[in-house]
């Protein structure tokens, strides 16, 4: 690659320090560039700290310098070609996954759910290390770099407005423009039969499985019921279409509220669906009150896995102890749940029961539908053999003194 502005660019031999990264505060990023000290704003949607380091790249950087520099801490502040940079980062995810299979354990000598956190270790270092490829945005969400796109919209919709000039990795950048394209083209939903659009930072339903057990479970009636935990706000929408007069959807997410209530008037539904933003249940009872939580009980490692896992199963849990004072009489509690925290030896089935038991409630029936998705195939997937076995369930629950 060559460089536009080599001047100021790292090679090879060159020292790192005159470009090191001055910290000013938590969210400020100061660093020195042709002799000017520069400051902006720091954001990160993954929670990330600001890097220790940083030294100016450009297109004369190559692949293995580069994965050498953020292996040792320093992030890469970008100054080159937009599309090279995103050639950069795809050669720098060769090497890191290149170096994790050399470093890799032998499956055989790993539990299941010692396999699952080694995975998430090397997932969580992927994304440290790709994460320290870095742009700097000018207000407006404007990119000066040469062939970039417009990326003000996706920015805007992910992100909110800007004021100010800031710096973000390039892989928080994709990740926003790849919302920006499912939220815009939608996805097709066959339960539905119609499109959801999922927005940036809210769980969409491309594993729709469990939709299949939601449009078979037998209603309990179509008077009222509760959503918990609406996302997308598509089980909401599905409930409707099922026949339900009025769904109370809730989330405590305010990007989740918003999906859900774009979603509900895209759909023509805001007559029957309202959308609260509440911790898990509104005011009042329902007859039936669905829950689809998040599946795995682990540590989100950002603030956009929250909607797969759930430290200490606590959204499931709170479900469980408090549906009880919201349930009619007669009435069902859906959990839509799957097991493969079961497989991965993180959750055993006797404790599912003894939580169902502990919120007041008993087990009136239960549908099970098999994963579908490619993952299961993968025998080169470390948690291939849970993947396999594992089995979603919509579990169909009912007060215990009823």
């Amino acid at each position: 690659m060559k460089s536009d502005n080599g001047a100021d660019a790292l090679r090879p031999g060159h020292s790192i320090s005159p470009s090191a990264v001055a910290l000013t505060n938590e969210l400020t990023l100061a660093w020195f560039e042709g002799g000017t000290e520069h400051h902006a704003h720091w954001r990160s949607e993954s929670g990330v700290v600001k890097p220790a380091h940083i030294v100016i790249a450009d297109d004369s950087i190559t692949a293995d310098a580069a994965f050498r520099l953020v292996c040792e801490g320093t992030a890469l502040l970008w100054r080159g070609d937009f599309q090279n940079a995103r050639q950069l980062m795809r050669a720098m995810a060769r090497r890191i996954d290149k170096h994790a299979a050399k470093k890799a354990s032998d499956p055989g000598a790993l539990t299941m759910k010692g396999s699952f956190y080694h995975q998430r270790q090397q997932q969580a270092r992927r994304a440290r290390l790709l994460g320290m490829l870095l742009l700097q945005f000018d207000a407006g969400h404007r990119l000066s770099l040469r062939r970039a796109p417009n990326v003000a919209t996706a920015c805007d919709q992910a992100f909110g407005s800007a004021d100010a000039p800031y710096v973000m990795s390039l892989r928080d950048l994709l990740g926003a423009i790849g919302a920006y394209e499912w939220r815009k083209n939608g996805l097709m939903l066959e339960q539905l039969g119609t499109k959801i659009h999922p927005h940036y930072g809210v769980f969409a339903p491309i594993r729709n499985e469990y939709l299949d057990l939601v449009a078979e479970a037998p209603l309990p009636s179509t008077k009222l019921a509760f959503d918990i935990g609406t996302g997308t706000g598509v089980l909401a929408a599905l409930l409707v279409r099922r026949g339900m007069a009025k769904v109370v959807a809730t989330d405590t997410d305010a990007r989740a509220i918003a999906c859900a209530t774009d979603n509900v008037d895209r759909l023509g539904l805001a007559k029957q669906v309202s959308v609260i933003q509440t911790d898990l249940f509104p005011p009042g009872r329902a007859p039936l009150i669905a829950c689809n939580p998040p599946w795995i009980p682990a540590q989100p490692s950002s603030r956009l896995e929250h909607a797969v896992y759930d430290t200490d199963s606590r959204m499931l849990c709170g479900f469980l102890n408090g549906v009880g004072a919201h349930l009619e009489a007669g009435g069902e509690a859906w959990l839509v749940l799957s097991d493969i925290a079961e497989h991965l030896g993180l959750r055993s089935r006797d404790e599912l029961l003894a939580w169902i038991s502990h919120g007041g409630l008993r087990v009136l029936g239960r549908l099970d539908v098999a994963a579908k998705h490619p993952r299961t195939r993968d025998a080169d997937d470390l948690l291939h053999r849970a993947r396999a076995a594992e089995i979603t369930s919509l579990w169909r629950l009912g007060l215990a003194t009823a």
